[in-house]
C-alpha cells in the first residue's frame, strides 16, 4: 500500500501502540498534522501552549503509563524549544520519541525559513537522533526509534522529518523490524554475589529509578524480606517500595530522610540496584562507601564505576537479575541492625512538631488526606520538590513525576497534564512554588481547554527557596536576586485561565477548599499557599560532605 511520508508516520505510531501525542503544528509539520486530522478517530493529539510543555506532557505520559512518550513540532524554534524537555528525559532515562518537521533536503544548509540543525544541537542530549532523507527510510528508521527508546536504558530518540519525505510517496507496511545489535556485556559473577549477600550482617538496598523502569518492584521487596535488609531510595526510585512498608526507610541523599542515609553510612552490604550514585546522592565519595562493599546491578554498564567502583558488577536488566538471585537467597534475620536502624530512628525526632502550623509539612499531610493511592504527583524542582519527597506517602509506582538529574523547573505542569492524561483523566496533584510556576504556567491554558482535574498547590513564600537557603547557610545570607517581589495573584491568574483559583493562609481554609475539590471533582484549580520565606528543607547534607557533617535543623 503507498502511501505519503506523513500518513507512513501517523499508521506507524498506531501500530506502535500510541494513543496519544503532544505537540504544537507549524509550517515544516503541516502535512503530519494533515494526517493527524483525518487519524483524528485512532489516535488523540494534545496542543499545548509552548513545546517545552508537550515534551514535558509527553514525558509525564511516560513515566506514568510505562509508555513511549511522543511530541511533535515543527522545525527552527519548534524544534529547539523542545532541547530543554528532550534532556530532561535522557537525564531521568526516560523513553521518548521526538518527532521534528524540517525544510526539504534539497534546502538544507541553505540558511532556509525556520531552518536549524536540530540532530546536532539534540547530538548530546539524546539516546540517539535520525535525519530522515528519504521517504523509503521512513518507516524503518520510526520502528528503529521505537526500539531504541525502550531497549537497555531508556531515553528520548529524536526524528527529524524534512518536508519532501513527508510528502514523498513509498509502501508501507514491508519494513522489517530493525535488529539492534546487543553491546558486549560484562561476566555475571552469580557465585560470588551470592557469597558476599551471604556474609553481610548489616546489608542495605539502595533503590532507583531503574526499578521502576524494569518493573522489578516485587523483587526488589522480596530481597528486602530475605535479607531482612532496609531500603533507601533515590530520588528517582520514590514509589518504587510503598511508603507502609516497615523496612521503607525513604530517600537517601543530601535531603533525604536522616535514618535511610544513616543506614546506608553504616551498612556492611549496599546492594545498589537501578542507580546511578549522582552527586546530590553520595556526597564524599570517599567518605560514601568506607565501610561496605558495594554490588551495583544495572542495564547500563556505563554506570558501573563511573562515580562509585563497586566491588561487583552485575549488568542486565534488574528484573532479571533479582529473579535469578532470589532462586538461590534463603531467609535471614540481623536483630542488631534492625536494633541499630531504630536508634537511628530516634535522631530528628528532637524536632518540635509545629503541629497545626501552616508549614509545607503540613500542608502536604493535609493535601495527601484527600486523594487516593493511585493519584498521580507532580512536581517541579526546587523546595517543595524535596517537601513532597519527604511528607508526601507514595504506595504505588508510577504516581510520582519529577525532574531529577536535570533538575528543571518548570517541568511540573507540563508533566502533570501527561500525567493526568496517562491516568485516564483522574485527579492529579502538582506541587510546585511561585519561582517554578512562573516558568511554564502558561501551560495553564492547556489543563482548562482539556478539561483535566489537575489541582495546583502552589507553596508561595515569594523567593527562590532553594537557592535562598543555599545563600543562607554557605554565602553569608547575602540574599542576591532571590526575593522575587512579585505581584502575581495566583488565583486571579487562574480565574483569568478559565480555572479556579484561591487564597490559603491556614490548614483549616485548606481543608475547606480541598473539601469543595471532593465535592466538584472534574475541575481544574490553583491553591495559593503563602508559607514564610525562611522555611527550610532539613536534614542537609552539605555538598561534597558526609551524614557526620549533615544539618538537621535551622
Amino acid at each position: 500500500m503507498k502511501l505519503r511520508g506523513a500518513r507512513i508516520l501517523v499508521e506507524e505510531l498506531i501500530r506502535q501502540g500510541v494513543d496519544t501525542v503532544f505537540g504544537y503544528p507549524g509550517g515544516a509539520v503541516l502535512d503530519i498534522y494533515d494526517e493527524l486530522y483525518k487519524c483524528s478517530d485512532r489516535i488523540h493529539h494534545v496542543i499545548t501552549a509552548h513545546e517545552q510543555g508537550a515534551c514535558h506532557a509527553a514525558d509525564g505520559y511516560a513515566r506514568a503509563s510505562g509508555k513511549t512518550g511522543v511530541v511533535i513540532a515543527t522545525s527552527g524554534p519548534g524544534a529547539t524549544n523542545l532541547v530543554t524537555g528532550i534532556a530532561n528525559a535522557n537525564l531521568d532515562s526516560v523513553p521518548l520519541v521526538a518527532i521534528t518537521g524540517n525544510v526539504a533536503v534539497s534546502a538544507l544548509g541553505r540558511d532556509s525559513f525556520q531552518e536549524v540543525d536540530i540532530v546536532g544541537i539534540t547530538q548530546p542530549v539524546v539516546k540517539y537522533n535520525f535525519m530522515v532523507r528519504s521517504v523509503d527510510e521512513l518507516e524503518e528508521t520510526i520502528k528503529a526509534a521505537f526500539k531504541l527508546a525502550n531497549t537497555g536504558r531508556k531515553g528520548p530518540v529524536l526524528i527529524d522529518i524534512p518536508k519532501n519525505v513527508q510528502v514523498g510517496e513509498y509502501e508501507y507496511g514491508e519494513a522489517r523490524e530493525p535488529e539492534i545489535p546487543e553491546k558486549p556485556k560484562l561476566e555475571y559473577r552469580r557465585d560470588e554475589v551470592l557469597r558476599v549477600i551471604r556474609g553481610a550482617r548489616r546489608p542495605f538496598i539502595y533503590c532507583g529509578g531503574g526499578v521502576i523502569s524494569s518493573g522489578a518492584e516485587e523483587e526488589l521487596m522480596e530481597l528486602s524480606r530475605r535479607l531482612d535488609a532496609p531500603i533507601g531510595l533515590s530520588m528517582m526510585g520514590r514509589t518504587a517500595v510503598p511508603d507502609s512498608y516497615e523496612y521503607n526507610l525513604g530517600m537517601c541523599g543530601m535531603h533525604g530522610n536522616y535514618v535511610s542515609t544513616k543506614a546506608q553510612s553504616e551498612c556492611d552490604l549496599m546492594i545498589a540496584v537501578g542507580v546511578r550514585f549522582s552527586d546530590r546522592a553520595t556526597g564524599d565519595i570517599k567518605e560514601y562507601t568506607r565501610k561496605c562493599e558495594v554490588i551495583h546491578i544495572d542495564i547500563d554498564k556505563s554506570e558501573l564505576g563511573k562515580n562509585v567502583h563497586p566491588d561487583l558488577r552485575v549488568q542486565g536488566d534488574v528484573k532479571e537479575i533479582l529473579r535469578d538471585l532470589l532462586r538461590d537467597i534463603a531467609p535471614q534475620y540481623h536483630p542488631q541492625w534492625r536494633k541499630a536502624i531504630e536508634e537511628f530512628r530516634k535522631v530528628p525526632a528532637a524536632e518540635p512538631s509545629r503541629e497545626g502550623e501552616f508549614i509545607p509539612k503540613n500542608i502536604i499531610r493535609t493535601v495527601r488526606k484527600h486523594l487516593n493511592d493511585d493519584t498521580v504527583v507532580a512536581t517541579d524542582v526546587g523546595q517543595h520538590q524535596m517537601w513532597t519527597c519527604q511528607f508526601y506517602d507514595f504506595e504505588k509506582p508510577r504516581t510520582l513525576l519529577t525532574s531529577g538529574g536535570l533538575g528543571t523547573m518548570g517541568y511540573g505542569l507540563g508533566a502533570a497534564i501527561g500525567g493526568c492524561l496517562a491516568s485516564g483523566r483522574k485527579r492529579t496533584l502538582l506541587v510546585t512554588s511561585e519561582g517554578s510556576f512562573g516558568m511554564n504556567l502558561n501551560e495553564l491554558c492547556t489543563v482548562v481547554s482539556q478539561k483535566l482535574p489537575i489541582t495546583v498547590l502552589v507553596l508561595d513564600n515569594g523567593v527562590l527557596g532553594m537557592v535562598r537557603q543555599w545563600q543562607g547557610i554557605f554565602y553569608g545570607k547575602r540574599y542576591s536576586e532571590t526575593t522575587l517581589n512579585r505581584k502575581t495573584d495566583f488565583a486571579k491568574l487562574a480565574e483569568a485561565f478559565g480555572a479556579n483559583g484561591c487564597h490559603v493562609k491556614d490548614l483549616a481554609g485548606l481543608e475547606q477548599v480541598l473539601e469543595k475539590i471532593d465535592r466538584e471533582p472534574d475541575g481544574a484549580w490553583v491553591i495559593d499557599c503563602a508559607i514564610d520565606k525562611d522555611e527550610k528543607v532539613f536534614p542537609m547534607i552539605p555538598p561534597g560532605r558526609s551524614i557526620k557533617d549533615v544539618i538537621l535543623k535551622d
